[in-house]
């Protein structure tokens, strides 16, 4: 493994963690029907307590939860196996999670009219491994023929 994948995936660990705690401290504050703290900006319980904040029934920050954690579990995985098929995951789901993350922003800053600093949170580590993912394509091809 080239130092340069290595370090990206170091990245996707990192990245992949703090999602992982982000969403999962959201989702325990649902079920909690806890007050969420909102440190820079005042509508975190705006957000959380629209019609937009649940997929079937299901809170969107679970979601990210498992979205984290399959790619907290991939990056693992790859370090520990270098499967090209694991390489390929981490290559593609973040395209998924960028997709959605623009469409919890434009709800919103367009929509819900509020902001909520947890997913800001999220929305920032989905971008970060959404833009890891491209370097990834980039220089990982070079590191699979080393």
């Amino acid at each position: 493994m080239s130092k340069n994948l290595k370090w990206l995936l170091v990245g996707f660990a990192v990245f992949s963690l703090i999602g992982f705690l982000d969403a999962s401290y959201l989702t325990v504050q649902h079920y909690k029907n806890g007050i969420l703290p909102c440190l820079l900006f005042t509508g975190c319980d705006k957000v959380t307590s629209s019609s937009y904040a649940k997929v079937a029934g299901m809170p969107v920050s679970f979601l990210g939860a498992g979205y984290y954690f399959i790619v907290l579990v991939s990056t693992i995985l790859y370090f520990d196996t270098g499967n090209k098929k694991v390489l390929s995951i981490l290559k593609n789901l973040p395209i998924a999670g960028f997709i959605a993350t623009l469409w919890f922003l434009f709800l919103q800053f367009f929509i819900i009219k509020a902001i909520c600093f947890y997913c800001i949170v999220s929305a920032v580590t989905s971008i970060a491994l959404f833009i890891l993912a491209i370097l990834i394509r980039k220089t990982g091809q070079v590191a699979l023929n080393d």
